[in-house]
C-alpha cells in the first residue's frame, strides 16, 4: 500500500511540475470550487430567465427544502440563487454568497437586474437572500424580487428587505455582467 501511495503522490508531483504555468494546487475542495466561480459569467437577464424557471409564484414552483436538490441545486433560497448565478452546484451557502468570495458590497441605490439583497447574519433558519428585479415605485421604498422561501418555494413579489434598518445588505455578484 506505502508503495502504491508514492506513486500516485510521485505521478501527481510530476504532472504538477510538467504543467505550464499555473498557480499552487488548491489545498482545499471549497477553494478548488470557489476558483472555478471566478470563471463563470451571466448576464443579468439570464439570471433573471434561469430564476423563472423554477416557476415562481406558480403551482408548478420548486417547494422549499435546505436539504433537498432540483437540478443539483439546493432547493433554499441560496441554492436557488446560486442556480440562477450560474455558480457551481449544489451552490454556496447564504454566509458564503455574501463573502467576498462571491459578491461584492453596493449601495442600495444602485441596485441593478439580478443585483441581490443578502441577510446572513443569523442561523440557518433566519438567513435569506433574493434576487432583486426592478423598483416597484418611484419612491424606491419596494421593490420586485425572486426568492426561495420557507413554507413556500419559489416565488416572485414585491419586497422591502434592506430599504430600511435590517439586517439584509445590497449586494452584486462578481460574474455578472451587463
Amino acid at each position: 500500500m506505502k508503495l502504491l501511495t508514492g506513486v500516485v503522490v510521485g505521478t501527481l508531483g510530476f504532472a504538477l511540475l510538467s504543467a505550464p504555468a499555473v498557480s499552487a494546487a488548491p489545498v482545499s475542495t471549497e477553494l478548488a470550487t470557489t476558483e472555478s466561480v471566478a470563471t463563470a459569467t451571466v448576464s443579468r437577464s439570464e439570471m433573471i430567465q434561469r430564476a423563472k424557471s423554477w416557476n415562481p409564484h406558480t403551482s408548478k414552483r420548486i417547494p422549499y427544502n435546505q436539504k433537498k436538490t432540483h437540478g443539483g441545486y439546493r432547493t433554499d433560497c441560496s441554492g436557488y440563487v446560486s442556480m440562477a448565478a450560474k455558480l457551481s452546484k449544489p451552490g454556496p451557502n447564504t454566509v458564503t454568497l455574501a463573502s467576498s468570495t462571491y459578491t461584492v458590497a453596493i449601495n442600495k441605490n444602485d441596485m441593478r437586474m439580478g443585483d441581490l439583497f443578502i441577510d446572513s447574519i443569523g442561523d440557518a433558519n433566519s438567513r435569506h437572500v433574493v434576487i432583486f428585479e426592478k423598483w416597484a415605485n418611484a419612491q424606491h421604498t419596494a421593490y420586485w424580487a425572486y426568492e426561495q422561501r420557507g413554507g413556500y418555494g419559489t416565488d416572485y413579489r414585491t419586497r422591502s428587505y434592506g430599504l430600511g434598518g435590517d439586517q439584509y445588505k445590497a449586494r452584486r455578484l462578481k460574474n455578472i455582467t451587463g
